[in-house]
């Protein structure tokens, strides 16, 4: 059947069966007969015909899609067996979240460039989600909460939120000793659709407490928030891995650390796994080139991460 896959997939690249027989130097009629077989086998028709071109119906958009993926699986799951003894070598697709990559993974790039030469990288520093398989991604990154899925996982790093605010906003404001002291402070918060802006907070023994909070400003960046909470402007609660430097220098100082800090959205419970994790198909379990990349990772980021030691 993957010969018939392969067959329909060229014929719809080529834009017709004899420019796909033509670039493998095959009769026509194989590709016909594969097409034929593979529409017999489905029971619906995948390609409109004429004398002069082909175009795809609705089944066979949605089905082409699909058939893209699964051969750049299956040829990517062939490489992986091929290379699985062999050093790190090949194309590797990386895709990262933009802030977190520009701080804590490209300044360590040329030196994994220098110990994997025959590596090649290519990075996609997005914060938006991607589909692994549809855009043949070998490595994501991802932070948070992880959803149900059949991807394997690597946790990284903890993914830790921190309130803080500057020393100034301190000194002038006063320092609130537990979190219902924040609703009498200015708070930047992240800018959600619902317009829900709570924080939670949960202490020692597990008890859960929400917290409404104003203030100037909200936004859907952190790097915003945390150059407004740098200035003195209010209270921030932000990623340890955003403000450690920060925390580290003085510039942000701490407050109510004896309780776990989350983002509160109702409806919604505190996030028991969350973490920095590298998410790979099982396909590329074996992958040298994919356990070089994420070992050097965990080295860099080190246990407890580098940018939580000042904590």
């Amino acid at each position: 059947m993957f010969a018939a896959i392969r067959a329909f997939v060229a014929v719809v690249d080529e834009g017709g069966f004899a420019p796909a027989a033509r670039r493998v130097g095959q009769a026509a009629s194989s590709f016909t007969r594969h097409v034929d077989a593979l529409e017999g086998e489905l029971g619906v028709t995948l390609l409109n015909r004429s004398t002069r071109h082909v175009s795809l119906t609705d089944a066979g958009e949605t089905y082409y899609v699909r058939a893209v993926a699964i051969l750049a699986s299956l040829e990517e799951a062939n490489r992986s067996l091929r290379e699985r003894d062999g050093p790190p070598r090949g194309l590797l697709r990386v895709s990262l979240p933009a802030s977190f990559a520009r701080m804590h993974i490209a300044p360590f790039l040329p030196r994994f460039m220098a110990e994997y030469p025959e590596v090649e990288l290519e990075l996609l520093m997005s914060d938006e989600i991607i589909n692994l398989v549809e855009r043949r991604i070998d490595i994501a990154i991802r932070l948070g909460a992880l959803e149900s899925s059949s991807l394997i996982a690597r946790r990284l790093a903890p993914h830790r939120r921190i309130v803080c605010a500057s020393p100034a906003y301190l000194h002038q404001w006063g320092t609130p000793a537990v979190p219902a002291d924040l609703a009498r402070h200015a708070c930047l918060t992240f800018a959600f659709a619902d317009g829900e802006r709570r924080w939670r907070f949960t202490d020692s023994a597990k008890q859960v407490e929400q917290i409404r909070i104003k203030g100037p400003l909200r936004a859907n960046q952190a790097e915003a928030l945390k150059e407004a909470a740098l200035a003195g402007y209010g209270v921030v609660m932000l990623p340890t891995w955003l403000v450690g430097e920060e925390i580290a220098q003085d510039s942000l100082r701490p407050i109510l650390t004896e309780w776990q800090a989350d983002i509160g959205r109702l409806g919604k419970p505190p996030q028991a796994n969350s973490g920095i994790h590298a998410l790979y198909l099982p396909d590329r379990r074996g992958s040298p080139k994919v356990r070089a990349f994420v070992d050097f990772l965990a080295q860099r980021f080190g246990s407890p991460p580098y940018w939580d030691r000042a904590l």
